[in-house]
């Protein structure tokens, strides 16, 4: 499917990003007229021309009645949770109906479907109580009811994402939880850092193996370490870090050496603009107890950060403590609001000119693909020791990214 929404190409079929509900549209299967639309906010927003072409999806056959459907075609993406009632009062002895959200083609609307179920069931309840969906169609006061439900739905889902629903002696709560995606796969060598108070979390929220981690969450330590000082199995703590991740608890940083190297990112310079990230960064940074840093100071450390230069070659210039500045936080914060990224090393193994010489385990893991601190994590090695292993072996070059 090509761009759409005026040609911009960021919106397109599955890009992942959510839209507005541009229409709420009620419609049933007519004994003698068949399927049709008989209530709809905006009215005339779907044609009858669109509903003809997929109403066998809206109305669809009983094997597919009270399941969520969604149809993308002609420039919209309608979500419905179709309905049968049976009973020997209705003609034909059952009732066919389907409260349906439309959306844009491209837009994202997994959130909405909750929403429509239980909008639907809440229809079906005032049918089931007082036959009122069936005379809609009938009767202008059920009509002009039901009209006004679906536009203060639409617009208060728009506007909050939430809506109340009261009719009679019935009120029904009607909120827009938007589904997160599957957080990255935690590897040994990551760092998990909590992105919100400790303090916040109560330990009944988590599983005892998760309280058993949570002290341990320091933003220096990595998985493996984490393991270890825990007394946790490593694949335990990586399942209970990815649930974290999940809820947004805990980010992902790498390891924190003195002899890494980081350069910023064009969102540095938010900091010399941003007046609450200044703040923010001020606090984060400072050494405890002392009087705070002043954001030029910080600025200058960031923007030092370049190729070739350690961390531990910037403490020797500009002596942060000196300044009130934590370099340990000054990088967690950076990398935490990517207004800086940590240059890795990836060593590569070339084939040695001497065929005799066998290749060993360690070259064999040398493929480009893995950083130090992978390698490191996996074959148990300080950076000390992997550094010096590298350095002596002439068939092995590092590449810097």
């Amino acid at each position: 499917m090509g761009a759409v929404n005026g040609g911009d190409e960021r919106y397109f079929e599955g890009c992942g990003r959510e839209g507005p509900v541009r229409c709420i549209f009620f419609s049933e299967f007519h004994p003698t007229a068949g399927p049709k639309i008989t209530c709809q906010v905006p009215e005339d927003y779907v044609s009858k021309e669109v509903f003809d072409a997929v109403n066998v999806y809206i109305i669809p056959k009983p094997q597919l009645q009270r399941s969520i459907l969604t149809i993308n075609t002609f420039g919209y993406k309608i979500t419905g949770f179709p309905v049968r009632i049976d009973d020997a009062k209705y003609a034909r002895n059952a009732y066919y109906f389907n409260l349906c959200f439309v959306c844009d083609a491209w837009a994202r609307t997994v959130q909405y479907e909750p929403v429509v179920k239980k909008l639907s069931e809440y229809l079906l309840t005032m049918e089931e109580e007082g036959c009122f969906l069936s005379q809609v169609s009938s009767e202008t006061t059920k009509h002009h009811q039901l009209f006004s439900i679906l536009k203060q739905i639409l617009n208060n889902l728009n506007a909050t994402g939430m809506s109340t629903v009261r009719e009679g002696e019935m009120t029904m709560f009607l909120k827009v939880v938007r589904a997160a995606t599957d957080p990255p796969p935690v590897m040994d060598h990551h760092v998990p850092i909590f992105t919100t108070e400790k303090g916040v979390f109560q330990e009944e929220q988590w599983d005892l193996t998760t309280q058993q981690l949570l002290p341990h969450v320091d933003g220096f330590k990595h998985i493996a370490q984490i393991a270890v000082d825990a007394d946790v199995e490593n694949s335990l703590v990586k399942a209970c870090i990815q649930n974290l991740l999940y809820y947004k608890a805990v980010s992902l940083l790498p390891i924190f050496l003195y002899s890494n190297v980081y350069t910023p990112t064009p969102k540095v310079r938010l900091l010399a603009t941003d007046a609450a990230l200044q703040e923010e960064c001020i606090k984060y940074v400072s050494v405890s107890g002392q009087q705070l840093p002043s954001v030029q100071e910080i600025f200058v450390m960031y923007c030092s950060m370049t190729h070739g230069t350690t961390l531990q070659d910037l403490c020797s210039r500009y002596n942060p403590q000196e300044h009130n500045i934590d370099e340990r936080k000054l990088v967690q914060f950076g990398l935490l609001h990517k207004l800086i990224r940590r240059i890795c090393k990836y060593p590569v193994y070339i084939k040695s000119t001497n065929h005799c010489q066998p290749v060993t385990s360690l070259q064999h893991s040398f493929t480009g693909l893995l950083s130090y601190d992978e390698v490191c994590c996996t074959r148990g090695y300080s950076p000390k020791t992997l550094e010096e292993k590298v350095e002596s072996d002439p068939s092995v070059v590092v590449i810097w990214k």
